[in-house]
């Protein structure tokens, strides 16, 4: 892939990944855009390494999971949920409150949980795509999806 066609993809999926970094993150924009930043450069570092153009997003994504998760690595990068409940600041609020809940929940999950879930729902991945992304088995997906949407409910029916 030359250099204008990989331009032309990430202008065209740009939000689909930082949206999925956002909701990976919790609601975290300025760490999901850190993220997404970090995976567009990774990205632009092996886009020869794609053979075919029409799995573009797929493979984006990814590396954008894989960059999530080895941030999750570094703890200094990282303050706890509840470090973070109190620093909010009306100044800096936005329309992410609005699924603070749901973040909150999201963030109890297990990494592979709440990737699982996020193409799921909110990409609309099937499970054989989601298995490529996680790089895990079909059956190992729908485990973790079906064990995702069972915590989850758990957690939301307990946060209202």
């Amino acid at each position: 892939m030359d250099r204008q066609r990989f331009t032309t993809q990430i202008e065209r999926h740009q939000k689909t990944v930082r949206r999925f970094l956002t909701a990976l993150c919790c609601g975290d924009g300025a760490l999901a855009d850190d993220l997404a930043q970090d995976t567009f450069v990774k990205a632009y570092m092996k886009c020869g390494d794609l053979r075919e153009e029409g799995k573009f997003l797929a493979w984006i994504y990814r590396i954008a999971y894989n960059t999530y998760i080895g941030s999750r690595r570094n703890p200094f990068r990282f303050a706890s949920i509840e470090t973070a409940e109190n620093e909010r600041s009306v100044e800096y609020a936005d329309s992410a409150f609005e699924y603070q809940d749901l973040y909150r929940c999201l963030n109890r999950l297990s990494e592979k949980e709440r990737c699982a879930i996020l193409l799921y729902y909110m990409q609309g991945y099937s499970i054989n795509e989601i298995s490529v992304v996680t790089d895990s088995t079909a059956d190992a997906v729908k485990q973790l999806l079906s064990r995702g949407r069972r915590h989850l409910k758990e957690l939301l029916d307990n946060a209202l």
